[in-house]
């Protein structure tokens, strides 16, 4: 980086002295906002965009988390939308957000600063049913705050009409482009009119990222108020090693730097790069006495919003988070942020220590890193371009690795398996085989033996045989079986003229003689007796 860009750095990281919102164009209803939420000096984002994005032109903004960015479009956006009217299911603007509580937070920044304007706002996020956000629309929005994925369901169902966008703004751009969102955001330009005003804002900003944004963008205005990937300076950093790559060793780290600071910790956040640790480290602080909750993408929207509004009302002290909360959230007098695992992206690690020292407080970072984090360590070393101090004082970092972890753990991320152990090689030691015991030879007697009465063999009788006692022996007929009509049992004579049945009788036939080994039941014969004329 040449010297000229470290100078224009330098020069738009502070904001000109005696500068006031009233010196950037807004209206006396947005100021009489502003004042009642406090501020009175713009930030440096906010003195050079809001002119920009008030005179209509594209906008390319650059500034670290923490600098105010949300306001830069939101204050401008109130101005632009107070003259006009909104039509059904034609929003006038609309504003990108990656995740939820991202869109929540820009929602409740409108409501702050538009309170002494009519306009109207939806919020399209998941987590939220359909038939409240269609009755929204129908009566017509002038803002539109939404996800990617909802905007384009509710466009598909051809509940919104794009037409009438006016002003669209992509917030968190290059995690918004960088993760997987390119297709989605690519559509919304498309069905978006061609003579709309486009803002990007973002943290940071890769050079393949700023070519995709350029696509989107006509002549934008580029604005950066602070050197891509820097620290604020009113951040303190401390970097812990840890000898070995188990977790147990990790999660008592954290629990001693957490006693250690917690004289001075009001509240703090702690970061994880796995939601599925999270969970175990959040349910290991409440197992250990600490006041713990955790937050990531799988959880419904209903337990992350509460879990969010006990932390920012004081009553959650610790906050266990995946990166979809170190965007752009709103948490005002974070004391103290623990990365529980290097960051594998360098930029997450500038947005996860941006949710402390905010608005010029003091914060403190505390990172844990292990053998196989090295790799990424470096990587936010060169990013950062500074050496994190490393922390002096025992907080179990030292101690020997018990045979409870002391095999290293295999990790995707650097993609070195452990070596197995060597196995001897006895190769060319001979070993004598201890003689083996032959087999006796089976004498087979092939002399007769006399089977005993019981094990004589009996004839296998189906008891599930349907018998009829009269009709055995009968003549079959085919296709009835057992289920043929009486009427059919007649027996047929050789005359031609059917005989007359007067009289059935019933003669119990002679008992068969009993052969041995034989069992028969008994049978009766049913005779018919024919008198002719």
């Amino acid at each position: 980086m040449s010297e000229n860009s470290e100078k224009k750095y330098d020069a738009l990281s502070e904001t000109p002295e005696g500068t006031t919102f009233q010196d950037l164009g807004l209206s006396p209803t947005i100021l009489s906002a502003v004042n009642d939420s406090g501020y009175n000096t713009p930030t440096p984002i906010q003195w050079r965009a809001i002119p920009e994005v008030l005179k209509g032109n594209d906008v390319l903004g650059i500034a670290q988390t923490g600098t105010g960015k949300t306001a830069s479009f939101v204050l401008p956006m109130i101005e632009i939308l107070s003259q006009g009217r909104a039509k059904a299911r034609m929003p006038r603007t609309i504003i990108l957000e990656p995740t939820r509580e991202l869109a929540a937070q820009v929602a409740e920044n409108f409501e702050k600063y538009g309170k002494n304007n009519k306009l109207t706002m939806a919020l399209l996020i998941g987590g939220v049913s359909f038939g409240d956000q269609d009755a929204l629309l129908m009566k017509g929005v002038d803002i539109l705050i939404a996800t990617p994925g909802r905007l384009l369901d509710q466009f598909e169902r051809g509940k919104i009409l794009m037409n009438g966008v006016q002003l669209l703004v992509i917030d968190e751009a290059d995690r918004m482009l960088d993760m997987g969102f390119i297709p989605d955001i690519e559509k919304i330009v498309k069905i978006t009119p061609f003579t709309r005003q486009t803002l990007f804002f973002s943290a940071t900003m890769a050079p393949e990222i700023e070519n995709l944004a350029n696509q989107f963008l006509h002549n934008p205005t580029r604005i950066e108020v602070a050197r891509p990937n820097q620290t604020a300076s009113t951040i303190e950093q401390f970097l812990v090693n840890a000898k070995t790559n188990d977790h147990k060793q990790k999660r008592l780290i954290l629990r001693n730097i957490i006693n250690q600071e917690i004289a001075e910790l009001k509240n703090g956040i702690i970061f994880c790069n796995r939601k599925r640790d999270v969970d175990i480290v959040a349910k290991s602080l409440n197992k250990h006495g600490y006041e713990a909750a955790p937050i990531h993408g799988d959880l419904q929207q209903s337990v992350r919003t509460a879990t969010l509004d006990r932390f920012r009302n004081g009553d959650l002290k610790l906050l266990v988070a995946s990166d979809v909360a170190a965007r752009g959230l709103d948490v005002p007098d974070v004391s103290h942020v623990f990365n529980y695992d290097v960051p594998s992206h360098a930029e997450d690690y500038v947005h996860r220590i941006g949710r402390t020292g905010r608005a010029g407080r003091l914060g403190k970072t505390y990172m844990i890193s292990c053998p196989i984090d090295n790799k990424h360590l470096a990587g936010v070393v060169d990013l950062i371009k500074k050496t994190i101090p490393v922390l002096e004082s025992d907080v179990g970092q030292n101690d020997e690795p018990s045979h409870e972890f002391a095999k290293p753990r295999f990790d995707k991320r650097n993609g070195e398996k452990p070596a197995r152990p060597a196995r001897p090689n006895n190769r060319n030691v001979k070993v004598e085989a201890e003689p083996q015991e032959q087999p006796k030879e089976r004498v087979r007697n092939h002399e007769p033996r006399e089977r005993s009465y019981n094990e004589t063999r009996r004839p296998q009788i189906n008891e599930n045989r349907r018998v009829y006692k009269n009709h055995d022996n009968e003549p079959s007929f085919v296709g009835f079986g057992d289920d043929m009509p009486a009427f059919m049992r007649i027996i047929p004579f050789p005359n031609k003229e059917a005989p007359i049945v007067e009289e059935t009788k019933t003669v119990e036939a002679e008992k068969p003689v009993k052969k041995p080994r034989t069992r028969r039941k008994k049978v009766e014969k049913t005779v018919e007796v024919a008198i002719s004329e």
